[in-house]
């Protein structure tokens, strides 16, 4: 958590404790002197996907190779676990840290605020809607929108009030891949804004495995940074 807070990220303690529970032997860190200086996971998605995420390094330990170091060690681990393809979300720092291993840009992603008062702590949220559906989750800084998987756009703001309805006043984090122009028409209309902009990257883990892009079309909010 003290990696988080100094990077600024809106987990909370369950979220870390939910990696741990989904995927409790990709989730690594570097100690230094007693101190978790950096660390990474990933999740498996069965054999055809696998998400990085989680990639922090402490401050004072930046620049001396560590995310690097993680990065070699996961990809490691992946081979002797093989998946059709490797995702995560970058930073602009870490861009070319990926780049280094292989990793290619596939799309953008962008994370959008909607300003309120700090979030309450609530259980995680979930709609299911005429095969379209969202969830919520509570964040350190902001609740947070996603995902939201939607068959249309209507069905979309659907679920959108459903969950603002839920959290009014309240500060909301919502990821939304900017390709999606429905998606962003709507939370232009619903008083978000753009606050980072992130790099969806892609690297095939195993020769000749069919490519997996993103469906923009009915992605309306990705899952989170950490969850793909």
């Amino acid at each position: 958590m003290a990696l988080k807070q100094e990077a600024g990220w809106n987990q909370t303690e369950q979220d870390w404790l939910k990696l741990f529970e989904f995927a409790p032997d990709s989730c690594f860190g570097i100690e230094i002197g007693g101190t978790l200086a950096a660390t990474t996971t990933a999740v498996c998605y069965g054999t055809d996907l696998a998400w990085i995420g989680m990639v922090l390094t402490a401050v004072r330990f930046r620049r001396q190779g560590l995310a690097s170091a993680l990065m070699g060690h996961m990809l490691d681990y992946l081979a002797r676990h093989p998946v059709d393809w490797i995702k995560l979300d970058a930073t602009e720092i870490g861009r070319p840290v990926y780049q280094r291993f292989g990793f290619e840009d596939e799309c953008a992603v962008e994370r959008w605020l909607k300003p309120g008062t700090p979030a309450t702590f609530f259980a995680a949220q979930s709609r299911d809607l005429r095969g379209s559906f969202a969830r919520g989750r509570p964040g350190s800084q902001a609740a947070y929108f996603g995902p939201c998987n939607a068959a249309s756009p209507q069905a979309a703001h659907e679920l959108l009030e459903w969950f603002l309805g839920l959290h009014r006043g309240e500060a909301i984090y919502w990821d939304i891949v900017p390709a999606n122009v429905a998606a962003v028409d709507l939370a232009h209309a619903h008083g978000f804004s753009p606050v980072r902009k992130l790099v969806r990257m892609t690297l095939r883990g195993r020769p000749g495995a069919s490519p997996r892009p993103t469906d923009i079309e009915r992605t309306y909010a990705i899952a989170g940074f950490e969850w793909g």
